[in-house]
């Protein structure tokens, strides 16, 4: 039979409202699309950097030999004030800024030629910093480019470390030395010890 004018409105309206309708699972509970997993040029999955140790490193230097030296190439120091072994550290505020503290975000390992012992300790701002030999690590904030060692011997306090964590002092003397004591009624500002303006034993 002939379809009259207003059957052909009903039906096309019905087609209309169908469509959007969709196929008549359109009720929220269809499956999310999964998120890819970053991956590499050989198809393996990219790790994050937590995933991805921190590495202690060797590095040649014509004055003090073979030193530690961060992932980037940069040295490392010690500092006299800390005490080995006992997983914190004592340079805080600004003795940080001028000494950054070498920092993980995950793992640590010790790399070619390293056969000192690396950990890591929770500092009080939360960040895990790195040690070689119980002796917390640091950066020498003057240090400008892998092989600077300007920070070797700062106010006497501030040394560089061999490969087995040996601390390596003019007198060539690999045995860690006592925690000093800072002195009482100086300045500050000669480097012969205590932390006032000028950074004393902090060396800023």
């Amino acid at each position: 039979m002939p379809l009259t004018r207003r059957r052909l409105v009903g039906t096309a309206a019905a087609v209309a409202v169908a469509g959007c309708l969709g196929n008549g699972s359109g009720n929220g509970d269809e499956e999310p699309t999964p998120t890819a997993t970053p991956t590499d040029a050989s198809g393996d999955p990219t790790p994050t950097d937590a995933a991805v140790p921190t590495t202690v490193g060797v590095r040649s230097h014509d004055e003090f030999g073979d030193v530690l030296v961060g992932p980037e190439g940069m040295t490392l120091y010690m500092f006299e004030q800390d005490t080995r072994g006992a997983g914190e550290s004592t340079c805080t505020g600004g003795c940080a800024d001028t000494w950054p503290p070498f920092t993980a975000t995950g793992g640590v390992e010790a790399g070619d030629g390293v056969t000192a012992d690396v950990t890591t300790f929770e500092r009080e701002s939360g960040d895990r910093q790195v040690a070689a030999d119980g002796w917390p690590l640091y950066y020498y904030a003057s240090d400008e480019e892998p092989g600077d060692a300007s920070g070797q011997g700062v106010s006497g306090v501030w040394w560089v470390l061999a490969p087995d964590g040996a601390v390596v002092r003019p007198d060539s003397t690999s045995t860690p030395s006592p925690t000093p004591t800072a002195t009482d009624g100086n300045d500050g500002g000669d480097g012969d010890g205590g932390d006032g303006d000028g950074g004393g034993i902090y060396g800023y």
